[in-house]
Order: C-alpha cells, then sequence, then structure tokens
C-alpha cells in the first residue's frame, strides 16, 4: 500500500513538473485575413500588434490553405486533414459526418493535460465540435452595424423566405439551421452565388463608436478575462481566440478609418480575368453582392477604394484587439511560455481579376498569412520562402508541445524551419475548390490546384471520375506573379505541363520534405 501511495505521489509530481514545462499555446484564428499587412512588407497598413508576432516569430511567406473559403479550411486546419478526407467542401457539412472519431487539434492538447477553451469564430458558424473543448465554446453577442439606418437594411434579410435564403446562404455564407435546411433541401454547391441579391446591410461602414460595440471587441475582453482566470490553473493551457475582422460587412469604428487616406490607397493592378483560363476558374465575387450598394459586373473605382479602405479599417480594429490580448499576456508574465500562432483561414481578392473575396484556387485566395512565435526562438524576426500548408499547423503545435502525433494527420511538423529558414522543404503545396462546369459536359468539377516554387498548375477534374480533366491551368510566377495568363496550351510548354502532371499525380505524400524534386 505504502509503495503504491508512493509511486502515485511520484507520478503526480512528475506529471506536474512536465505540465509545469510545457508551453501554452495562443491560437488566434482571422477571417479572411490576406497577407498584406506590416509583417508582409505592406507598411501601408497599419498593424503594429501583428507585426509585432512577426517581429518575435517568423513569418511563412507561402503558407497555403487547402480550400478558400471558411468552413472547408477551418475543418482541414482543426482536424490535420484534407478536405477530400473531411468530406467538407461546402458550409453546411460537419467534418464529424465522414470523421466522427478524430481527434482535433485542440481535442489533442485536451489529451494531454491542457485546459483548452475556444471563443469568437473558430469552426465555422454554428458547425462547432464540443469534443474539442474542456468548457463550451462561446462568441459574445453583439451588433453587426452600428448606425440605425444600416440596422434597417439588414433587418431585409430576415424578411425573406427562410427555404431561398438558407440555398443563398449554403452557396455564400451558410450558418446555423439555416444551413442545416438548405443541406436538406439538396443545396451543396459552394460556387459564393446569392439567390439574393443585396439583401444585407451596406458593405462598409464607419461610425464613431467604442471597439466592444462589435464582435471582436467583445471577444478580446473575453480573451482578456479568460486569461486572467486560466493563468492561475496548474494545467498548461490552449486558448484559441477567433476575430471575424476583416471578413464582410468592412465594419471598423471611425478612429480605424481616420488611419488611412482615401487618395493614397491603390487599387489593383490587374482588374481583368485570367487570358485563355476556363471560364469558371474564378468568379466575380457573388458574396459582396450580398450588400446593400455593390452593383453586377464591374466594380466602379470610386467604390472599390471605399471597400478596400475599410478593408484595411477592419484590418487596424482588428489588431487592436489581438494588441489587447497580447498586453494581457505580458501582464501575466505568460508570454515567455507561450506560443502565439495567428493565422487567416484563406486570401481573399480586392478587385484582382475583376473579382471580389475567395472561392477559387488563385494565389490571391489560397495564400495566407501565418505567424508563428515560440519563445526562445534563435530567428526572432525571420521570413520564410518555404512552402507550408495549413493541414501542417496541427503536427507543427503538437511537436513544439512535446506531444506524440496522431496517425492519422496529413501534414507534416514544419518546427525545423523555425531554426532555419531556408532549409529545402516541401516541393509544392495543394488547394482544392468546387465548382459548377457551366457550359462544360462534365458537369460538377474540382479543381486541384498545385504550387511550386516557381508554378501554379490547377486540374480540373469531374468530381465523380478524376480520369475526365475539363481544363488544366498553368501559371508562371518567376514571370506572372499576378497568374493573369494561363500557359497551359501554348506552344513549347507541352513537356511542362506532362511533367507537373505527373508531380500533381503524386499528390500530397509526394511532396513532402526530402521525397520529392523541385519543378
Amino acid at each position: 500500500m505504502k509503495f503504491r501511495l508512493c509511486s502515485l505521489l511520484s507520478w503526480l509530481l512528475v506529471s506536474l513538473t512536465h505540465a509545469a514545462d510545457r508551453p501554452n499555446i495562443l491560437f488566434i484564428a482571422v477571417d479572411d485575413l490576406r497577407p498584406e499587412f506590416g509583417a508582409y512588407g505592406a507598411n501601408y497598413v497599419k498593424s503594429p500588434n501583428l507585426d509585432r508576432i512577426a517581429k518575435e516569430g517568423i513569418t511563412f511567406n507561402r503558407a497555403y490553405c487547402q480550400q478558400a473559403v471558411c468552413s472547408p479550411t477551418r475543418s482541414s486546419l482543426l482536424t490535420g486533414t484534407r478536405p477530400d478526407t473531411t468530406k467538407v467542401w461546402d458550409l453546411v457539412t460537419h467534418f464529424r459526418d465522414a470523421l466522427p472519431d478524430v481527434v482535433t487539434l485542440p481535442q489533442h492538447f485536451k489529451n494531454n493535460g491542457y485546459f483548452v477553451q475556444g471563443m469568437g469564430k473558430i469552426y465555422h458558424g454554428s458547425l462547432d465540435d464540443p469534443q474539442s473543448w474542456s468548457v463550451p465554446w462561446g462568441t459574445p453577442k453583439a451588433e453587426t452595424y452600428a448606425l440605425p439606418e444600416n440596422v434597417t437594411l439588414n433587418e431585409r434579410r430576415y424578411a425573406v423566405d427562410p427555404v431561398k435564403e438558407d440555398a443563398a446562404a449554403t452557396k455564400g455564407k451558410g450558418k446555423g439551421k439555416g444551413a442545416k435546411t438548405a443541406k436538406a433541401a439538396g443545396v451543396t454547391v459552394p460556387d459564393s452565388m446569392p439567390a439574393k441579391k443585396n439583401i444585407r446591410g451596406p458593405a462598409f461602414e464607419g461610425a464613431e463608436v467604442p471597439d466592444n460595440t462589435f464582435q471582436d471587441g467583445k471577444v478580446a475582453e473575453l480573451a482578456v478575462s479568460t486569461l486572467r482566470d486560466i493563468s492561475q490553473k496548474k494545467e498548461p493551457f490552449f486558448l484559441a481566440v477567433g476575430f471575424i475582422k476583416p471578413h464582410l460587412p468592412f465594419i471598423a469604428p471611425k478612429k480605424y478609418w481616420d488611419l488611412y487616406d482615401p487618395a493614397k490607397i491603390q487599387l489593383a493592378t490587374n482588374p481583368f480575368r485570367p487570358k485563355d483560363a476556363p471560364e469558371y476558374a474564378i468568379l466575380p465575387g457573388g458574396e459582396l453582392r450580398n450588400y446593400h450598394g455593390i452593383p453586377e459586373g464591374h466594380v466602379p473605382d470610386d467604390l472599390a477604394r471605399q471597400l478596400k479602405h475599410g478593408y484595411y479599417a477592419a484590418i487596424s480594429y482588428m489588431d487592436a484587439q489581438v494588441g489587447k490580448v497580447l498586453a494581457e499576456l505580458d501582464r501575466l508574465d505568460l508570454r515567455k511560455n507561450t506560443i502565439v500562432i495567428l493565422w487567416g483561414d484563406h486570401g481573399w481578392k480586392l478587385g484582382e481579376h475583376d473579382a471580389w473575396c475567395k472561392h477559387s484556387n488563385s494565389e490571391n485566395d489560397t495564400n495566407t498569412a501565418l505567424l508563428l512565435s515560440v519563445p526562445g526562438m534563435k530567428n526572432a524576426g525571420a521570413k520564410t520562402n518555404s512552402l507550408v500548408e495549413f493541414v501542417d499547423i496541427y503536427p507543427t503545435l503538437a511537436d513544439l508541445a512535446g506531444l506524440s502525433l496522431p496517425k492519422h494527420l496529413e501534414g507534416v511538423s514544419f518546427r525545423p524551419l523555425l531554426d532555419d529558414p531556408s532549409l529545402p522543404w516541401k516541393s509544392a503545396a495543394f488547394s482544392q475548390y468546387p465548382r459548377s462546369a457551366g457550359k462544360s459536359e462534365i458537369g460538377q468539377l474540382m479543381g486541384y490546384a498545385m504550387r511550386t516554387e516557381r508554378y501554379r498548375f490547377v486540374v480540373w477534374v469531374a468530381r465523380d471520375d478524376h480520369a475526365k480533366v475539363d481544363a488544366i491551368e498553368l501559371y508562371d510566377h518567376t514571370l506572372d506573379p499576378q497568374e493573369n495568363t494561363n500557359i497551359a496550351k501554348t506552344p513549347g510548354n507541352s513537356e511542362l505541363v506532362d511533367k507537373l502532371l505527373v508531380q500533381w499525380r503524386q499528390g500530397w505524400q509526394g511532396a513532402k520534405p526530402g521525397v520529392a524534386a523541385k519543378l
């Protein structure tokens, strides 16, 4: 009996010591954040707190999501698997339909002795995952708009037929019970084209109101109070904090709009569709057309400048909320043992290719923001051009925390890049997007994109038969970094296309570090 008691006390002592040595995780998710702010060289965007994370950590210039829309990319990142494994290609399907027993990233930390709490937008909409958290996930309720006239405009969306609105939500940004209704109605193609236009309030607003008028301000306050509470716990913590801005509508208190001179905001230099690309490769951006005052077709320059102004203001507003959380981390003396990771769930178009929003396989949409700061990093402030994917975040954080890696993961830890940012790494990153084929005889398509060091290569195939190829896109980033011209059919490129096809067919397994040669 005495031996058993001594053994138990010894085990508890070792466990508590090990727990004290384990790093905390501050896991910050940002909606629709493209890599255009200070840390990425865009000094005209005011983002001092994001830039601080980069200065204390590493900036990934070539981080790629697996599908450029909210729920698929979040489901992929949080399970460490790809959309064809999660079976989440839309905004209404829960990953546990296909993977009922999968252990998510936060769940893995919970299972290994961490206190895990989530708030704000982590999973998409109401598609929460209770198994992931030590306590129930929650998001503070807040106003969407501050100005009464905009509130009135936004209320029109609730006056339409709910089934039709749910179907529109499925194609655009479905949430909650409405999304489930749409799924039951058989609407599953997430092409972002809403059934009704201009049904929401305006696409931007800048009112003289305090930060906590809106959700991100309230989430920051909740994160600060939560840090105070969990700092008293004996176990390490994994705190997931999700901010929704700069997601549409571009709303921020006026002081953040005042950071920018509208006359200095530059418009996209390639407001045209990619030459020789399939017509369905990039759509105009139906999500934006949900909002009052947004016309069909080309967005006029004056309106485009207002939209970009609002997007930048929303980034600065979100950045200030991140700063409040970081400041509390410092005040509690937790920063020295806390890994901070910040990621944008996908990229975003701001008029490039005469389009807006995400929903494509383009560089604008799949290349996204990723910052990682680990206490004691020897290369703090470094940037890396090595190709990484969002499915790599799960194994990386587990690796840094000294946790075992579950066998289901479809990514690899990029921890070695923290020690050597120039280390040769993956030969390719992979993304995908489903599409209705329009005039094509094939019908429903899936576009599979492969980003190598030099090229973006997209193969559009029938969803039910990948041997049926409808179209191929090829962009040379050395000569055409904006992806303005598809050169897949250019005379003289057939051999290159064949080589890329071989690499593309090898898939992500063939692109792991040290496995495949770069093209």
